[in-house]
């Protein structure tokens, strides 16, 4: 709504969102379905310099558990449909 606001085009690539990769991969899916540019970064490294990064991203973010139970709760309606049919 704010870029609509401000008349910033969500194509023009003037503003881009990232976000880590498997954190909330149910809002970069629907950012890049409404038009705007999205993507994933994987930071990788050795495991005492990349764990710390990854503990303060995770901090940081106080709405990751409630975005984990959504998606675990829409993999699992996905694989009850694949399986059961419904």
């Amino acid at each position: 709504a704010a870029m609509n606001q401000y008349g910033i085009d969500r194509t023009t690539g003037t503003v881009a969102f990232g976000q880590l990769y498997g954190m909330s991969d149910l809002v970069t899916h629907s950012l890049a379905q409404n038009g705007y540019k999205a993507s994933k970064y994987l930071p990788y490294g050795e495991v005492d310099v990349s764990m710390p990064y990854l503990i303060r991203r995770a901090v940081e973010n106080s709405s990751l558990a409630s975005g984990a139970t959504e998606e675990l709760s829409l993999i699992r309606k996905e694989l009850r449909r694949r399986i059961i049919g419904f």
